[in-house]
């Protein structure tokens, strides 16, 4: 089969999790839900930040972020998914799924940088309680989640340089809901082992480090927790970090689930609905942990519903 340039393929076909019509139309239902659930929940959580003065705090200012970053990862991939399905259709554009790549890589970076981020909040919160407010000055903050962002841009552009650089045979079949860089790469006709080998570095980089920094936090944290006295103090110390660390653990749980079940399973379709935790049902929780575990939040969200009343 003679490959054909990068510049005359014109689109690839996203197979989806499932060729069955009525289970099609189940999962547009559902997707759509989801989808709704966490617009809603992280629009409401920016909506409590901005409102409400009493959460002008960094953690809510970096939770805020990580909301933002949720819906920009939701965005990113359910839209067409639910056009495909709705449309029976299973096209996209090169131009699009070159923008999936980049929008992806660059916003899951992203919240894996806020998710350290936050971490050494806590980290200063707890281990330096007098010295907060002048360590995690407004200014301070703004410099984290900005040079979280380019950080997480200058990752995109390189999943960007990388694709732009393929050149693929006629079957352009994608047996995912949205273009993974990983399938992208072995529908190549091109050499792709440096391309491997770049993945691998960057996987290894923008996801050890920060989980790194996250065990390391928690280890202070759980260190400075231990010397204090009462029990009383031990649970108020330990509450404000147990909703971050919930959300660590579903973000990096199910990114590592992905990782296992494409590396075990034959079949990628598989690895698609493993990828579903990861993309779409880790948005939609976060802002219910978040809820469901903080008293100001449910205040501010409280006070809000009162003013709409």
């Amino acid at each position: 089969m003679e490959p054909q340039n990068l510049t005359r393929v014109s689109e690839f076909l996203l197979l989806g999790l499932s060729d069955d019509p009525e289970l099609q139309l189940l999962l547009f239902g559902l997707f759509l839900s989801m989808y709704l659930v966490t617009m809603l929940g992280n629009l409401l959580i920016i909506l409590a930040f901005i409102s409400d003065s009493h959460l002008h705090t960094p953690m809510y200012f970096f939770l805020s972020n990580l909301s933002l970053t949720d819906i920009s990862i939701s965005t990113t991939t359910v839209p067409k998914m639910l056009v495909n399905l709705q449309m029976h259709s299973k096209s996209i554009t090169y131009a699009g799924c070159l923008a999936q790549v980049s929008f992806f890589s660059l916003f899951a970076c992203l919240e894996s940088l806020l998710l350290t981020v936050m971490a050494y909040d806590r980290l200063v919160a707890i281990c330096h309680p007098l010295y907060y407010l002048v360590i995690m000055n407004p200014c301070t903050c703004g410099l984290l989640v900005l040079a979280s962002f380019f950080t997480s841009f200058l990752t995109s552009q390189l999943h960007y340089l990388m694709m732009s650089q393929l050149t693929f045979c006629a079957d352009t079949e994608i047996p995912h809901f949205f273009c993974d860089l990983s399938q992208l790469l072995k529908l190549a006709c091109s050499d792709t082992s440096i391309n491997n080998i770049l993945i691998l570095f960057i996987g290894t980089i923008f996801g050890g480090v920060p989980l790194s920094g996250v065990l390391y936090s928690y280890y202070r944290i759980i260190s400075s927790i231990l010397r204090v006295s009462s029990s009383g103090g031990n649970y108020k110390a330990f509450s404000t970090c147990g909703s971050h660390l919930a959300i660590v653990c579903l973000f990096y749980g199910t990114g590592l689930g992905v990782y296992l079940s494409s590396a075990v399973s034959s079949s990628p379709r598989k690895g698609a609905v493993a990828s579903v935790m990861y993309v779409v049902v880790t948005p939609m929780l976060n802002p219910i942990i978040y809820s469901l575990r903080n008293k100001d939040i449910k205040s501010a969200l409280w006070r809000i519903t009162h003013r709409i009343a």
